[in-house]
């Protein structure tokens, strides 16, 4: 159990963690700046594989090419479509080295592209070229962040299948580094006159999200949420299962603490219980049309 569910507190792995959400972001922005605009800003996601996390394919002129992160290995690797390969190694190394080597290596597959090099969604703004503080990479905490988001991935997307609607793919997101499964009941959701565009794009139906952080901010340990956008009113004095599940109003989300999960004698039924609870409790209040999107428990995977 203790192989198949990592312990990772946040505070052990800060420092690569830091490091590796800023690699996670140069590459993301690979998509940002080449991947089809697609609604609720899901063209710039990463996602989920056996060894880690990829960009998928990005269209490049005639082709494609894909960039992807293996946390077993513990390379960076770029595949063209025509064929060529190129590797990044990931090592203890500065963001400014990791970006410069990245750009090099896209060179020299003949890929040349802008990005706009500034973090985004982080607790600072050093641009990539410039940020030699973040430079820690501890390749055993990489390989266990990795075994909590394969645990996370497997389960929501079981989740998934209970669902009839709209719905998300299972998708890691660089900013904050959660990794989120989105279902929709197709109305269109109001927002404030002082809403920004990406709020705007990204909250643009009313929805129920579930997924995984591995810490940060307001939660600064592993843990896996729930919330409702726009939150009906009752939701926060809701019963969600299991019983170590909480409401953060600073967040307005439900939290499961990670930790919590792999002490239990069965992680999988609890984290699905949790999205399934958070969700019933969520599209009740806000009378989603539940005959209609969801699928009769008979037939959940």
């Amino acid at each position: 159990m203790a192989t198949a569910w990592p312990r990772l507190p946040l505070a052990e792995w800060r420092e690569t963690h830091d490091t590796l959400h800023m690699w996670m972001q140069i590459v993301g922005k690979t998509r940002l700046a080449l991947a089809p605009r697609e609604n609720h800003w899901w063209h710039v996601a990463l996602y989920v594989t056996a060894r880690g996390l990829t960009t998928t394919p990005m269209p490049y002129g005639a082709g494609t090419f894909e960039a992807s992160f293996d946390f077993v290995d513990h390379r960076l690797i770029i595949q063209t479509s025509d064929g060529r390969t190129g590797a990044i190694a990931l090592r203890p190394q500065a963001v400014a080295e990791f970006y410069h080597e990245y750009l090099r290596v896209l060179g020299s597959l003949g890929i040349t592209l802008t990005l706009w090099p500034v973090p985004v969604e982080a607790e600072h703004t050093i641009p990539f070229p410039d940020d030699r503080v973040h430079a820690t990479y501890d390749a055993t905490q990489a390989n266990r962040f990795f075994g909590m988001l394969r645990q996370a991935d497997r389960l929501l997307k079981r989740f998934k299948g209970r669902f009839l609607g709209k719905s998300s793919p299972v998708h890691f997101f660089w900013g904050v580094n959660d990794l989120a499964l989105t279902r929709f009941n197709g109305r269109r959701a109001a927002h404030p006159d002082n809403a920004g565009a990406m709020l705007r794009e990204a909250n643009s139906h009313e929805e129920i999200s579930v997924g995984f952080w591995p810490g940060s901010g307001a939660v600064p340990e592993p843990a896996f949420y729930a919330y409702a956008r726009p939150e009906p009113a009752g939701l926060a004095t809701s019963l969600v299962r299991p019983a170590q599940a909480y409401y953060s109003r600073e967040l307005a989300n439900f939290i499961l603490p990670y930790e919590a999960v792999r002490s239990l004698s069965s992680p999988d039924a609890a984290v699905l219980d949790f999205c399934q609870s958070a969700y019933d409790a969520a599209a009740d209040l806000a009378r989603w049309d539940r005959a209609a999107l969801d699928r009769p428990p008979a037939e959940w995977p």
